[in-house]
């Protein structure tokens, strides 16, 4: 990839306020910036402008709150999960008990889960597409390849965003013109049409697309990428080998080996942390990038709200006052002094409002204690935190670990769900630009890696029982991050899930792909490794999503009651979202089906198997 175009960043700020919407009016004809579409979009340097917009715009719609101390969109992928629970356990709305909580007259916003923001933004951003879809039409190119070439990008843009529509709500409106008038006649498609029709755009365009494009834009891998996760959750498994191998052979991209960037030299790191740190994730000799979101404190007219905020999210509430005590009862931090306290400056300060799970925090890692994704330093631990407040310098406890327990078994942790769980401090390890902020700041993102890729035709063989092949690229992963290599009988879906979940945490969309593999086992009646088989018709009743989650969580399958009085809980039908019901009642005029399993859903009609517009 070439190196980053400033011009490119800076056009994407037209846009913003657009993201700032309500389900209502998801769809309304606002244009795509202060320009018309008529007078920005009519050449094709006008449509690449555009589609740098909507690189932009996937800052906000996974892991970029817009504004400070907002929750990112990505933490309800989580929520929804077997790797991760809300931990804000003062907060009434916090989505815990799923099945009381989520419902489509909810205000699922804010602290209460961004599943209605998901939407919102989702949909904003196909709006967009479409527009310069059908603006592209009247421009005059040098060549029909130059037209599928921005045509890719544009189908890359709109398809990236179906994808997890699918993946969230199931069968949802499907609109592929530009929408000019206000709307509210929709009528909802089934999930496999518009799957097929992605898979349609992106096959007729993908070879036209280039790798040789600015960081942070649409690489010709980059929808390969997307084709193959497309071409899984279609069951098409051998297309999905061979739109991965275009990635993996394409002899631009390779898995990062060998230490390289701003640590190389630091012998008590590894090529783990150096693929995840901030300034290395844009340099020209990362091979393993395919998409990537750009933020850059430094450029104010661009950069996102807020930055990242990820050790706001991810990181224990350690250093509340009351929160973590020695076994004498004394106050083991103090709170918002980096000099009294040097772990905010070296970790931050979290409120962990993303608590992982015992299957991410332990359960993953018994294969083997080599992995340098869960290694001492790159992981962190309660019990590698020590005691550090000034007050207790001279006393038996200063300088000693943390201890949950006193020798009676006395809990020495107020809150243990929010205040005890370990970290991955490779990822989280975001430089703060501001003083005293301690959240994480203003960085790159990665979207897709070719790590990710690595897994994904790793899934397509297993699905094809072609395990020899699948454990060998499983190994190229787990062999780059240090790990022992898997035997060939050690491979199954459920393998993938733990591999994906030790490589792609805060990366890729949990719950979506859940969701997919799910739908597979329905779809094929493939036995899933639990022993079961599922089926399309009982889905919302019984699916892969709910058994796995219930395997492996220590939260929704225990009975476990927060401080604010929520026990956490999750149900079958929690596989797909609620639509809001400010997006299905204004739709005076069609039909916009609920979710099933959701109060509405029993007034369904038969979705249609073509695109709206048609």
């Amino acid at each position: 990839m070439k190196l980053i175009n400033k011009n490119t960043i800076i056009s994407g700020m037209f846009g913003f306020t657009l993201l700032v919407s309500s389900c209502s009016d998801w769809l309304d004809p606002k244009p795509l910036s202060f320009f018309t579409p008529e007078n920005s979009f009519n050449s094709y340097e006008g449509i690449k402008t555009g589609a740098d917009m909507l690189n932009r715009d996937v800052r906000y719609f996974d892991f970029y709150p817009t504004s400070g101390s907002a929750d990112p969109c990505i933490l309800s992928e989580y929520f929804f999960s077997d790797m991760g629970v809300n931990a804000r356990t003062d907060a009434s709305n916090a989505p815990m008990d799923l099945i009381t909580q989520i419902t489509p007259s909810a205000t699922l916003t804010g602290n209460g889960s961004q599943i209605n923001n998901y939407w919102t933004y989702l949909y904003k951003g196909i709006k967009d597409a479409n527009t310069l879809i059908t603006r592209a039409e009247d421009v005059e190119f040098e060549s029909e390849a130059q037209k599928k070439e921005i045509l890719g990008t544009l189908y890359f843009h709109r398809a990236f965003r179906y994808y997890r529509l699918v993946h969230q709500y199931g069968d949802i409106p499907f609109i592929t013109e530009e929408i000019t008038v206000p709307r509210y006649d929709f009528y909802t498609t089934k999930r496999e049409a518009i799957l097929r029709q992605l898979k349609n755009d992106l096959d007729g365009t993908v070879e036209y697309m280039s790798n040789n494009v600015y960081i942070g834009q649409v690489s010709q891998a980059a929808a390969y990428h997307l084709l193959t996760k497309i071409n899984l959750a279609l069951g098409e498994f051998d297309d999905a080998v061979k739109s991965a191998s275009a990635v993996i052979n394409d002899g631009v991209h390779s898995l990062m080996k060998e230490r390289f960037g701003v640590d190389k030299n630091d012998a008590t790191k590894d090529v783990v942390w150096d693929l995840h740190q901030s300034a290395n994730k844009r340099l020209p000799e990362n091979k393993e990038v395919l998409y990537i979101v750009l933020d850059d404190y430094d450029m104010k007219e661009a950069r996102s709200a807020a930055g990242l905020e990820i050790k706001r999210q991810l990181l224990p509430w350690y250093s509340a006052a009351g929160m973590i005590m020695t076994p004498d009862g004394e106050q083991g931090f103090v709170d918002n002094d980096e000099k009294k306290n040097p772990y905010l400056l070296q970790y931050g300060r979290g409120v962990c409002t993303l608590r992982s799970t015992w299957y991410h925090q332990s359960m993953i890692w018994t294969l083997d204690d080599t992995d340098y994704r869960h290694k001492e330093g790159n992981w962190i631990k309660m019990t590698d935190l020590k005691y550090n407040n000034p007050a207790l310098v001279g006393k038996k406890w200063y300088d000693q670990p943390l201890r949950m327990y006193d020798d009676n078994g006395k809990s020495l942790v107020s809150d243990t769900i929010r205040c005890w769980a370990g970290w991955p401090h490779y990822k989280s390890n975001i430089a703060d630009q501001k003083e005293s902020w301690w959240r994480g700041g203003w960085a790159d993102w990665y979207v897709f890696r070719l790590a990710e890729t690595y897994l994904l035709r790793a899934e397509a063989y297993t699905w094809l029982n072609k395990k020899d092949l699948a454990v060998a690229d499983l190994n190229e992963v787990r062999q780059r991050a240090g790990a022992r290599a898997l035997d060939q009988s050690e491979v199954s879906i459920r393998q993938i899930l733990d591999e994906r979940a030790r490589e792609l945490f805060y990366e890729e969309p949990r719950k979506c792909e859940l969701t997919r593999i799910a739908y597979i086992y329905a779809q094929t009646g493939i036995q899933a490794d639990n022993g079961k088989t599922y089926s399309v018709k009982n889905f919302t009743t019984d699916n892969f999503f709910y058994d796995h989650i219930m395997s492996v969580t220590d939260f929704y399958n225990k009975g476990v009651t927060a401080k604010n009085g929520r026990t956490y809980t999750i149900a079958p039908y929690h596989v797909r979202w609620p639509i809001a019901l400010t997006a299905t009642s204004t739709n005076v005029e069609g039909h916009i089906n609920q979710t099933p399993g959701y109060a509405g859903s029993e007034n369904n009609i038969e979705p249609l198997d073509i695109p709206f517009d048609e």
